[in-house]
């Protein structure tokens, strides 16, 4: 499995931090794995999501993330068959807090050839 690495620096206390995003091809399309930390105190303040965008800012794919994981922390997971663009070199991922809104922080990851 080629897998892309990225650490995610913190710049606010809740947001969701992107800590790996594994990549791979599969078949047509690619598998994209996010594994994220949070602070989750339970429905009323969780990671609800994470987004794959394309160079330009086009969201490519959107992952939800259907509960919170308080007692499961950092936690992974994954988006499949997620199609791109022929000659794709690179994708940014970006998280969502349920009451914070979007991450500041957009990780870049660099695709396998």
């Amino acid at each position: 499995m080629l897998a892309a690495c990225l650490i995610a620096s913190v710049s606010a206390a809740d947001e969701p931090q992107i800590l790996d995003v594994a990549v791979a091809q599969s078949g047509t399309g690619w598998r994209v794995g996010v594994t994220i930390a949070h602070p989750d105190t339970g429905w009323d303040h969780y990671a609800d999501g994470w987004e794959v965008l394309d160079s330009d800012g086009n969201r490519l794919g959107y992952r939800i993330l259907h509960h919170p994981h308080v007692n499961k922390q950092p936690f992974t997971r994954s988006l499949n068959n997620l199609v791109l663009s022929d000659g794709a070199r690179e994708i940014f991922v970006r998280a969502h807090c349920s009451v914070d809104g979007w991450s500041d922080e957009t990780v870049r990851v660099e695709l396998p050839r």
